[in-house]
């Protein structure tokens, strides 16, 4: 009874007052726990990046997920009302639905005033490629593919593992999601992101895929090609790097009949229609109907499981 309470809580929570202050937010809290461990990393030395890369993770993962396990313990103790509250308000911030979709509209309406630089700007919250060349068509591609993607990484994959683990499940795996985002790239530290960003690919394995599923269910309820979807997903999911995120993005590329591509990377769809600030309407409107499914999902979910039990 208590989780669907808690999700139900969490998700008015999102949809009326979206993220806390940036001081209070535990996703920033992390990031800076990161950078901290993160300087201390060793520069050289494939192994010891690598160990360290992984004690890293795992340290990280304790720390946020462990006093979470333990206060909610303590409350239910106390009073099943304020464990409702608290859980609903440790597992918001693992989530983000309102911020996606305000930041690509803020997007969508620079473009179609030409603002380029603004639009730039402003892409930085969403993607972690250099901005600064990309043109209008670029920006459009990089935003639909980036609230394609994040269907997925924030929202389906935390409330995955928040319907098989609780808020403790939530919290970890942003936690891993969140050490992927700053460390699990090529660069200074070649080896120090592989065992966080190995983790991410197989925490992300399934949601990527039931991502996919939902944009293409989602399709034509906002009047868009389900088949193309399924067919483009098919064929193109396995363009990306990532072995999860071709998945959504390639389903949306289908639905919408676009061709998304990041410059020397990759390319999903067919470019049957135009590259329009209009675009990221759609996108949107795939977003919203994609999530409002996988709510319902959930919600069915915890209802089962409630009577299952009782």
């Amino acid at each position: 009874m208590e989780g669907l309470f808690i999700l139900l809580l969490a998700l008015v929570i999102d949809v009326l007052l979206g993220e806390p202050p940036r001081v209070m937010h535990p996703v920033v809290w992390m990031g800076k726990a990161i950078s901290f461990l993160e300087r201390h990393a060793p520069v050289q030395g494939t192994r010891a990046q690598l160990v360290y890369g992984a004690g890293m993770g795992l340290l990280t993962i304790f720390i946020f997920t462990s006093p979470v396990y333990f206060l909610l313990l303590y409350v239910n103790e106390i009073s099943p009302i304020g464990y409702i509250i608290t859980g609903a308000l440790l597992l918001k911030p693992t989530f983000a639905f309102r911020e996606l979709r305000q930041t690509a509209l803020e997007i969508k309406v620079l473009l179609a005033k030409d603002d380029l630089e603004g639009a730039r700007a402003k892409m930085r919250a969403l993607v972690s490629r250099d901005t600064q060349s990309l043109g209008k068509p670029e920006l459009v591609s990089a935003t639909v593919e980036s609230v394609a993607e994040n269907v997925g990484d924030s929202f389906v994959a935390p409330l995955f593992y928040f319907l098989l683990f609780g808020v403790p499940g939530a919290v970890a795996y942003r936690v891993v999601n969140t050490l992927d985002a700053m460390i699990g790239y090529h660069g200074k530290y070649e080896y120090l992101g592989k065992f966080p960003a190995k983790v991410d690919d197989v925490l992300n394995f399934i949601p990527a895929r039931i991502s996919g599923l939902l944009l293409m269910v989602a399709a034509p309820l906002c009047r868009r090609d389900s088949r193309s979807a399924w067919q483009i997903m098919l064929r193109h999911h396995d363009r990306t790097e990532s072995p999860n995120a071709g998945w959504p993005m390639s389903a949306a590329a289908g639905a919408l009949k676009v061709r998304l591509e990041k410059a020397g990377c990759y390319n999903l769809g067919n470019p049957n229609n135009p590259l329009s600030p209009d675009l990221i309407a759609s996108g949107i409107k795939l977003l919203e109907v994609a999530a409002l499914l996988w709510v319902l999902f959930c919600l069915t979910m915890e209802v089962t499981y409630l009577v299952s039990v009782t």
